[in-house]
């Protein structure tokens, strides 16, 4: 499938809509895994440090047509995202496809991408939005 850690974490806070107030450098940078995670050339290192890693990487297994697969996190305790009113993060789905006629170039993707987020929240709080069923939600 090619590589896919080219594509730039952003976040939106308290308003943004063009720009965001953080935009990385790519996926791979804001996980801390320059040079496409390799170690040693041409393998997928994995690793944990206390605020980011890549602690595991799933070959595909040749039963069910899956492709491989990465399990990465990054934990924003010395560095925190401060916002008061909204924040919305987003994660550009772009790759990069290797030279053809001598010319390599970026990818945009469709890979199947999780996430989960935690905050610390103050009392008292309006109440949180209704969030989308189940079926609305779900990737196909």
């Amino acid at each position: 499938d090619g590589w896919w850690g080219e594509g730039e974490v952003k976040f939106f806070i308290d308003g943004d809509t063009d720009f965001p107030t953080y935009c990385g450098t790519g996926t791979e940078d804001y996980f801390g895994g320059a040079w496409c995670f390799e170690h040693p050339r041409g393998q997928y290192g994995v690793y944990s440090t206390a605020f980011l890693g890549m602690p595991q990487v799933i070959q595909p297994d040749g039963l069910y047509r899956s492709t491989m697969r990465f399990g990465l996190y990054r934990w924003h305790v010395m560095d925190p995202i401060r916002f008061d009113k909204d924040l919305r993060a987003t994660i550009q789905d772009l790759g990069w496809r290797s030279p053809f006629e001598g010319k390599g170039r970026y990818l945009p993707r469709q890979d199947d991408i999780a996430t989960t987020a935690f905050w610390y929240q103050a009392e008292p709080h309006a109440p949180f939005p209704r969030l989308p069923d189940v079926n609305y939600l779900e990737v196909i």
